[in-house]
């Protein structure tokens, strides 16, 4: 059984937001009575506000993207559960510029209830509100599964990008129909070899029998419909940017942005690794890699594995993404 480091598990999540707070108070203000963070500066040219957020144990996400260049706020809920609606709600009051505030929200049940219920106050003080569903995982791409893809790696993109948009003075309906189009040109794939270690208990959240791996796990933990068993890495990484490649149907000539996603506890020697299969691949079916992103952003909690996202990339989302923006955790 392994513990967190911390003073009590329900008091995990504040005391490292009051760090983060401490740590980086050049870039964010805390605001301890609601309980989400803003960014201390913002480009006077936007006119939208930027909201996101969702359960911690995913950091660096929402909190370390907040600052310019990228989100105006983030509403961290308990680990794994959405944040609160009132939490969204006065954040996005706090934040919202003369065309209102966009949410980007990843597809789960909770945040978009909460995100939803917080958009109503918001319309009905006048204030306009949009949503960006973010839904890239493509393992939960099913007719059985109602709610649809569930948003995963991906996020991190698509916060940068309409981060840089936002900036550029776009207005709130053409920055929403720019996300929705993001959204659909993103498609990740999860795999791990080790659950997290629920905080609450010290235990996994699942067992896998040594040699196995997930294929298709959650960044909550939620099992994938294929365990199959652990293989070279070429074949692996090769498996996942076929499956991605052809869910976007890319072909020769097209080009992407490639994001290696570690999920808690995989090192960076393998993350390279992966990178290095990837572009393998992509090399291989003549789709150009413009620019990848290999670290931690969309964690979960100490498991170990990793995710692989592709974004089909034109000339307007490369000049968006190269963007300046300074936050607590997007790589200068």
């Amino acid at each position: 059984m392994a513990l967190y480091f911390g003073n009590a598990t329900d008091s995990l999540v504040t005391d490292a937001l009051a760090g983060f707070a401490r740590v980086h108070a050049d870039l964010v203000v805390h605001d301890v009575e609601h309980d989400f963070v803003r960014a201390l500066l913002s480009s006077p040219e936007r006119r939208v506000g930027l909201v996101s957020g969702g359960g911690s144990g995913h950091e660096p996400l929402h909190i370390g993207f907040v600052g310019e260049g990228m989100l105006d706020a983030a509403c961290p809920g308990r680990v794994f559960a959405s944040p609160h609606n009132r939490q969204i709600f006065v954040a996005s009051r706090a934040v919202a510029r003369e065309e209102g505030v966009l949410h980007l929200v990843k597809n789960y049940t909770g945040d978009r209830i909460n995100f939803g219920i917080a958009s109503e106050r918001l319309v009905h003080e006048g204030i306009s509100c949009a949503r960006v569903l973010i839904d890239d995982d493509l393992a939960s791409e099913s007719a059985d599964i109602a709610a649809g893809r569930r948003g995963t790696g991906a996020t991190v993109l698509v916060e940068k990008i309409l981060g840089a948009a936002a900036d550029t003075g776009m207005g709130l309906s053409d920055l929403a129909a720019l996300g929705t189009d993001v959204v659909a040109r993103c498609r990740s794939l999860s795999v791990a070899s080790t659950a997290h270690t629920v905080p609450t208990t010290g235990r996994a959240a699942f067992e896998l029998a040594s040699g196995s791996l997930e294929y298709g796990v959650g960044i909550h933990g939620e099992r994938a419909e294929r365990t199959v068993p652990q293989r070279p890495l070429r074949e692996l990484v090769g498996e996942m940017t076929e499956a991605l490649l052809g869910s976007l149907g890319l072909v020769r000539g097209d080009s992407v942005i490639v994001l290696v996603n570690g999920l808690g506890a995989m090192t960076r020697l393998e993350q390279y690794a992966v990178a290095n299969e990837a572009a393998r691949i992509l090399d291989a079916r003549g789709v150009a890699m413009e620019r990848a992103l290999v670290g931690d952003f969309v964690t979960a909690l100490d498991m170990r594995g990793f995710s692989l996202s592709l974004l089909a990339a034109d000339a307007q989302t490369l000049m968006l993404y190269d963007a300046p923006a300074r936050t607590p955790a997007w790589p200068c």
